[in-house]
């Protein structure tokens, strides 16, 4: 099955809803699905949560859903929507400012030399794909994460990661510069087959303020891996 033939119908955002009150939506995005739409007109997660939204909407209130944060189509995992406009710019900021924390876990076919520690480089995307430097060169940012590995069994490591910054394909990059791509991901190096339209990357916590009572919020998802 290719990501293009995946069957909307199986998607229901109602059983994958972590937390929700009148102005925020946390949802569980299952791999395989793109968080926001593109030219092709592929099922993402926007649309759908915007039909969740429309079916129990009152007829004179304003429909509003907006994600303040992405994940790369294969990766599954926690996203967090806006469900008023006076709330995206508090959420944004929280994000922009890294007050937000956001913990990963993936699995590896091999373990890196160090089990525990932060990985550090320069980061730049060069058309869809990120180019990691150890040094800063034009247009790089800085990328950085920590991580500590654990052995699930001889040929499966399971990464437990704090990213630090949000990076296009940083993790992915990261791991695989280390000589362990991401089960699944063959862009980076996997030559490992894992299940279809997707890599074995998973958004598993999300810890943030409420944008309204000021509370910390602290959601956490299981991968299926």
């Amino acid at each position: 099955m290719t990501t293009q033939n995946l069957d909307i119908k199986f998607i229901h955002i109602s059983n994958s809803i972590l937390y929700e009150d009148d102005v925020i939506l946390i949802v569980d995005k299952p791999a395989g699905l793109m968080v926001e739409p593109d030219r092709n007109g592929h099922p993402n997660l926007l649309q759908e949560v915007k039909k969740y939204l429309k079916a129990k909407l009152p007829s004179d209130q304003e429909l509003y859903a907006q994600h303040i944060h992405r994940l790369d189509r294969p990766v599954s995992g926690i996203v967090l929507f806006a469900k008023q406009r006076s709330v995206l710019k508090n959420l944004s900021e929280q994000f922009a400012q890294r007050r937000v924390k956001k913990h990963y876990q993936a699995l590896t076919h091999q373990p890196p030399e160090i089990i525990r520690g932060i990985l550090e480089h320069w980061h730049r995307k060069e058309k869809k794909k990120a180019v990691l430097y150890n040094h800063e060169i034009e247009y790089s940012e800085k990328a950085s994460l920590n991580y500590e590995v654990s052995e699930l069994k001889p040929d499966r490591f399971l990464w437990d990661i704090e990213l630090h910054t949000g990076k296009y394909h940083q993790i992915r990059a990261q791991l695989s510069d280390t000589g362990c791509p991401i089960l699944g991901d063959n862009l980076y190096g996997s030559t490992i087959p894992y299940h279809p339209n997707s890599i074995a990357l998973h958004a598993c916590r999300l810890s943030f303020l409420h944008p309204v009572t000021n509370k910390q919020l602290d959601l956490i998802s299981h991968p299926k891996f």
